[in-house]
């Protein structure tokens, strides 16, 4: 649990704007003292918005090197067939093959996340972001079919491989929509615990966000998984991805 010095509670009301009630007394609890004020008891269970999930360090490190290696191989392996995405994006419509935007990361910070370009040139010309939907008649036709199999996330193993995302944990989500999400539910913020993923429990079972009802079934699962992340869990999310891809299964 985490108390800052602007923490102050009541009986009756929020402050802060972070609980509004406290539990009565009922025999159990811990006892809050911030400058000369006393308060409680209080049900910790309050505080779970505060709460930090930890792995135990020997797994968060496992977890770090398998990112390394497994994106450092997956690179070298798989890249034939990026030049290939590569060449047939080119041909497609004459533009390159990449594309890089910035998302929202570890700690809220924001990093530059590459991807295959899956639409044309003019997409989002007003500056405004938008939402990608099945019928987007924004992507080209190779870039429907890579994003339709995931392909186009492919360039993100250079960001599990310089420390930005990770092979699994939240998808990463641009200024934009994490603001919109964050005005209805403030419990996205416990997400910058952890490194974005390349795969996801929550894509991987509610495919890609186009509406914000999708965005914040999202945000239910992907919380679900920082309460419940482990190796094992890791390895299972990643096994099924990697199965649903080269099975042709659409997510």
């Amino acid at each position: 649990m985490r108390l800052t010095e602007k923490t102050m509670f009541t009986n009756s009301k929020q402050r802060d704007g972070l609980w509004t009630r406290l539990p009565e007394d009922k025999g159990h609890g811990m006892h809050v003292m911030i400058g000369t004020e006393s308060f409680g008891p209080v049900d910790i269970s309050l505080f779970r918005k505060e709460e930090v999930a930890h792995l135990p360090s020997a797994a968060l490190w496992m977890k770090r090197a398998i990112d390394i290696v497994l994106s450092a191989v997956s690179l070298l392996l798989l890249s034939p067939f990026f030049l290939l995405i590569a060449l047939a994006i080119r041909l497609c419509d004459g533009g390159p093959a990449l594309f890089s935007q910035r998302r929202v990361g570890h700690r809220g910070v924001e990093f530059t996340l590459y991807k295959f370009r899956s639409m044309h040139l003019s997409s989002e010309a007003d500056g405004i972001p938008q939402l990608c939907r099945s019928d987007d008649d924004r992507l080209t036709v190779v870039g429907r079919f890579i994003r339709n199999h995931h392909l186009d996330e492919l360039p993100q193993l250079w960001n599990v491989l310089r420390g930005d995302m990770s092979f699994v944990g939240p998808r990463p989500e641009r200024r934009y929509f994490v603001e919109q999400i964050r005005a209805i539910n403030p419990d996205y913020d416990r997400l910058y615990q952890l490194r974005p993923g390349l795969f996801s429990h929550a894509t991987l079972y509610n495919g890609y966000t186009d509406t914000m009802e999708k965005m914040l079934e999202r945000l239910r699962m992907d919380l679900d998984y920082l309460d419940n992340r482990s190796i094992w869990l890791d390895s299972k999310i990643f096994f099924l991805t990697v199965f649903a891809i080269l099975t042709g299964k659409k997510f």
